[in-house]
């Protein structure tokens, strides 16, 4: 998978094994593939792609040492940072956005702008980007997936470009539409052109011709700056599947933060991006950094660009409340809620009296046991009171006969319950049961959900009871 030979770029088929077996007699279609074989002390060197190793590690490391005897101008630094931001949009707003999802459309001259300096960039054809780009969005986090993070972090950022990959087993994705786009053909089919043009001479020829500096221009604005470009996207498919938070979904490992946002061009709310892939914005909130967006949005004032995508911002703040509630439901998983009313056993009356008189704290409330032996000495409002209402129903006196108790009472009784009391109360109940199981007031795990005042034990009607006092 060469990051700059566009012959790389296609997945072997069977015809193509038979035409290299024909071409090629050492060929062995039943050899397996080097990348299905363990790395060995003999077999190494095998694993490396050599070629990829020597554009994105070498020549930046000879443009290092190059750069200690080329002193730095300041008008190449500007036009480094300037070449910078120009093919970090190439990828961007070309390659990615533009070409891989199809968030919008544009014309021809701009169309053939981030062709070029996108080539600039030096990180293979569109066609090849977005192939793979698709794949990795088609099959995120699997072994299909040409930069799985979960084969390491190191590996998404860098190790599957250095070293070999098994074509086969990269996720095949539909790339018809760019087959029919002339930009992406012709850039795909002059591809090592485009390269050494757009990223090496055309920088050198701006400092050169415009004040001088050939030396400078080719070591700041080409070489180093290609390594730091490429450096950037490849935090994409690392840091963006790494660092930061998932308001979205958390099925997959893509994530949001603003550190990857400003080292990628705002390609950081990845999150985001993995969720409504085919919408124009990484960031869709005013203050998240994104020149991305910003670029074009601005093309589209200027008649370059058109038929921005966004999703219905409905459909964004669904996902958005349904990733917050799955995260409650987790938390909420955690906590103990007391035995679920349906669990219970049913005491009778008599039952309930006689364990109560046999030094058991048994209380009554809203026709559900509580055992709260374990409290008595802990009642804040004395153990007394706690004491009168043993073995009785306590419903009136702890829905405001006696003290109105708060949420955080209620929530503590249900910790406390035993049973439910036969003659009447257990059928309101049920019924009570049954009418959550008809709203759906239910987590995603298919317990019930209690909201803040509306535990059984709160009852705003109260029953006719006993006093307790």
């Amino acid at each position: 998978m060469s990051a700059v030979d566009p012959q790389t770029i296609s997945q072997p088929s069977a015809a193509a094994s038979t035409a290299e077996s024909k071409t090629n007699p050492k060929h062995d279609s039943k050899q397996p593939h080097i990348t299905d074989t363990p790395i060995t002390r003999q077999n190494w060197y095998k694993h490396v792609n050599w070629l990829n190793c020597f554009f994105i590690l070498g020549i930046p490391a000879m443009g290092c040492v190059a750069a200690f005897w080329t002193p730095l101008q300041w008008k190449t630094a500007v036009w480094g940072v300037i070449y910078y931001f120009w093919t970090g949009l190439g990828i961007t707003a070309g390659y990615h956005r533009l070409w891989a999802h199809k968030s919008y459309n544009a014309t021809l001259p701009l169309k053939i702008f981030l062709a070029a300096v996108g080539g600039g960039a030096v990180e293979g054809s569109i066609r090849w980007w977005s192939r793979d780009h698709r794949a990795h969005h088609r099959y995120t986090d699997t072994n299909k997936d040409p930069y799985s993070v979960r084969k390491g972090l190191m590996y998404s950022h860098l190790g599957w470009m250095v070293m070999k990959q098994n074509p086969k087993r990269i996720g095949r994705t539909d790339i018809t539409d760019l087959n029919e786009d002339v930009v992406v053909v012709w850039q795909h089919k002059h591809y090592l052109n485009v390269v050494f043009f757009m990223g090496l001479i055309f920088p050198t020829l701006v400092a050169g011709l415009g004040w001088g500096d050939w030396m400078g221009g080719y070591i700041y604005a080409g070489v180093l700056r290609i390594f730091f470009v490429q450096q950037a996207t490849f935090c994409v498919n690392s840091l963006a599947h790494w660092l930061g938070d998932q308001p979205f979904d958390d099925c997959n490992s893509p994530r949001d933060h603003v550190f990857t946002a400003l080292v990628t061009l705002g390609e950081g709310y990845h999150n985001f991006h993995h969720e409504f892939p085919s919408d124009y914005r990484n960031a869709i909130e005013w203050h998240q950094y994104d020149p991305t967006k910003w670029s074009i949005w601005l093309w589209s004032k200027l008649g370059l660009a058109y038929d921005l995508k966004q999703f219905r911002s409905n459909e964004i703040e669904k996902g958005r409340v349904q990733q917050l509630q799955k995260k409650l439901d987790q938390k909420r998983s955690r906590l103990d809620w007391g035995v679920p009313l349906d669990q219970l056993p049913v005491i009778e009356w008599d039952d309930f009296q006689e364990q109560a008189k046999n030094c058991r704290g048994l209380v009554a409330i809203a026709g559900i046991v509580h055992d709260v032996t374990d409290f008595i000495t802990e009642h804040p409002g004395g153990k007394s009171l706690i004491i009168s209402g043993l073995g009785k129903d306590a419903t009136a006196m702890f829905n405001g006969g006696v003290y109105l108790h708060s949420n955080a009472a209620h929530n503590l009784l249900s910790t406390m319950r035993v049973g439910v009391i036969r003659g009447g109360c257990e059928v309101e109940i049920w019924k009570r049961v049954q009418e959550e199981n008809d709203q759906y007031v239910k987590d995603e795990s298919g317990n019930a959900i209690i909201r803040a005042g509306n535990q059984v034990t709160k009852v705003q009607q109260l029953m006719v009871s006993a006093s307790a006092a």
